[in-house]
């Protein structure tokens, strides 16, 4: 891991894609820094983090294995890394919100926004952006958001979170490399928040709508059962999960 340190920085991800517009970056580079004042989630939205008390970093990851077509499968195996990163450091009650938030205790404390480098139509590298509320205990005016610190009441060292999320990360990347998607997706799937049971969820259009998630599809759209009995499936931009 080459790992590079900022105080402070717009955005990890975007300081990324800028070093490696200039000059080759090596595989696992990380960008680590104490304040982000853009920091970016999914969707356009905003990731708020206390500066100096969380982990916010990204990792440049050159792509070998996967068609741009299954870019899903890094989502996948990037919220399997830190799953099994935090289950490591005992943090309980662990459950992954579609597509990659991290939950404790169904509240979130990671976020993650992977952004994809394309050279010819093929993906040749990705951007993964982390954001792991570590230490912070004030989330004031911030709902269903909480910190390894505020559920088990320990303080945690970054760099050494980071080592493990890195570590696991390398183990998935061994799943991708030898092809083992359905595995991949299987324990994904596992995993995911209010799967089978009975969830509402937002419609663009601002409707609401019940039914049960029953799993993804290979382009990463939730499959989720609905009423009538009919399993349809909706990307992000379609619905978004209420707790």
């Amino acid at each position: 891991m080459n790992l590079i340190k900022l105080d402070a920085t717009d955005s990890t991800n975007s300081f990324l894609r800028q070093l490696a517009q200039h000059q080759e970056v090596k595989d696992y580079t990380v960008v680590m820094t104490e304040r982000q004042d853009k920091g970016r989630g999914q969707m356009g939205t905003t990731w708020v983090s206390e500066p100096g008390k969380n982990l916010t970093f990204s990792v440049f990851k050159r792509i070998k294995y996967l068609h741009k077509s299954e870019q899903f499968y890094l989502s996948m195996a990037v919220s399997l890394a830190i799953y099994d990163a935090l289950k490591y450091f005992t943090i309980p009650q662990l459950k992954i919100k579609w597509p990659n938030d991290i939950l404790s205790v169904n509240s979130k404390i990671c976020g993650i926004l992977i952004e994809s480098v394309i050279q010819n139509g093929e993906m040749t590298a990705c951007i993964i952006g982390v954001g792991l509320n570590l230490n912070q205990t004030d989330f004031k005016g911030v709902t269903n958001a909480s910190s390894l610190k505020s559920i088990t009441g320990v303080h945690y060292n970054k760099e050494e979170v980071l080592q493990k999320i890195i570590e696991e990360t390398k183990k998935y990347e061994d799943w991708v490399a030898g092809r083992e998607l359905f595995k991949i997706k299987e324990k994904y799937e596992k995993y995911l928040f209010r799967r089978d049971k009975p969830s509402t969820f937002k419609l663009q259009n601002g409707q609401l709508i019940m039914g049960f998630i029953k799993g993804v599809a290979q382009n990463g759209c939730l499959q989720i059962l609905m009423e009538d009995e009919i399993l349809k499936e909706f990307d992000l931009k379609e619905l978004k999960l209420l707790y």
